[in-house]
């Protein structure tokens, strides 16, 4: 742990964190949550911690009764998947590599907007939630199961220091996580608004758990996650399909994690709804995955079970700048270099035309950084180099 922050005259719960230096933005919004009434203990920011909305994205908090629909974020079930394989990495060719992104930008949909011509079969489907927001957004999600999606979202073949070829897949719930978290907090917000609840910000309005609305919430949350779980299941299926095509080889190891969700956790002698908002679980002996950018390293690790962190640590490097900066202040050609020996398709153009730089390695933090300011949460087990992207 870097730092706790704890005045009592302005905070109700003191601030644990694992990041160094914190950005004004993210910093204000920690101090909100250290102000909330329903936040219990402490709050954690890990690492890779920067602005998001209402909550900082690399923030642990636990809420005693109540849900933060803000606090999960907009795409509750956002999470990672990774297999090994047991095909030596120092046998596999740039050719191959090629190959195999190549077939995997034909096969699986990817960026905004991409999905499925046909409607997909999952029996998750059939037992959706008799919730409105849920069978609303029913029919265009049999579209978009196993698809991609875009922004930070990726699929990656790496080379680990195992020696053996790795694959990794980065992606959420697509509609489904943005419209729950938008419906729930605009339901939020007139429940606070109706109790003159004393919240320091509108976007940490929360919902108890034994309303309605509250109930509704973690019941449509976790058919995201489940959603979600069946999306990488199927894009890593498929990716490891056109992998072992070209390059024959076995599973070895799989993992599975989401890193925006709420669960039911108990923590220094309590049960609280645990929320982590760009955080991974780490609780002791559980695997775990924390990517880098799309041109630096990403690792397995094993969780501690740090109780200082409510047993969890990052979901990632972290962003060093926004998108917008990014663009703006990057220059190509070094981006270009930082991508130098990994298979990529180019950077893309915003709606303007002008190159998006928002995912070069440049626009976040160093990974190994935030793997070495996070030791007393995980232990690093395998560092994984990319050898080829495909991003949202």
């Amino acid at each position: 742990m870097k730092w706790v922050k704890y005045d009592k005259d302005n905070q109700r719960i003191p601030i644990k964190s694992w990041c160094d230096q914190v950005e004004d933005g993210a910093m204000e919004q920690a101090m909100n949550l250290a102000r909330h009434p329903v936040l219990f203990h402490h709050v954690a920011l890990m690492p890779d911690c920067h602005l998001g909305y209402g909550m900082p994205i690399g923030g642990v908090i636990a809420c005693d009764k109540a849900v933060i629909p803000f606090a999960v974020g907009s795409d509750a079930g956002c999470g990672m998947a990774s297999i090994k394989t047991d095909f030596p990495a120092n046998l596999i060719t740039r050719e191959a590599v090629e190959h195999i992104m190549a077939k995997v930008e034909l096969t699986i949909p990817v960026g905004l907007g991409k999905w499925h011509k046909e409607k997909q079969t999952w029996g998750g489907f059939d037992d959706a939630p008799d919730i409105p927001i849920i069978q609303k957004e029913l029919n265009s999600a049999r579209y978009q199961l196993g698809t991609l999606g875009s922004g930070n979202h990726f699929i990656e073949l790496q080379a680990g220091d195992d020696g053996f070829i790795w694959l990794m897949i980065h992606s959420g719930s697509r509609n489904f996580g943005y419209k729950i978290a938008n419906e729930y907090h605009k339901k939020a917000l007139i429940l606070c608004e109706r109790w003159k609840s004393d919240i320091p910000d509108k976007e940490l309005a929360f919902l108890p758990i034994e309303t309605k609305e509250g109930k509704e919430y973690l019941e449509a949350m976790n058919y995201a996650l489940g959603f979600a779980r069946e999306s990488r299941y199927r894009m890593i299926s498929e990716f490891f399909g056109i992998v072992n095509d070209i390059i024959p080889c076995k599973q070895a190891i799989s993992i599975d994690i989401h890193h925006n969700y709420a669960a039911w956790e108990n923590h220094f002698g309590k049960n609280v709804l645990v929320h982590r908002k760009g955080a991974t679980l780490a609780r002791k002996g559980v695997k775990g995955i924390i990517p880098g950018s799309m041109g630096t390293p990403s690792y397995i690790v094993e969780g501690l079970g740090n109780p200082d962190s409510f047993n969890s640590c990052s979901h990632g490097a972290g962003r060093a700048m926004g998108r917008r900066d990014a663009s703006r202040t990057l220059l190509e050609e070094d981006c270009e270099k930082a991508m130098e020996g990994i298979v990529f398709g180019g950077w893309g153009t915003d709606r303007k035309g002008n190159v998006d730089l928002g995912e070069a390695p440049q626009a976040y933090k160093d990974i190994d950084a935030v793997i070495e300011a996070e030791l007393d949460l995980i232990k690093p087990l395998v560092k994984l180099r990319p050898l080829g992207v495909v991003k949202g």
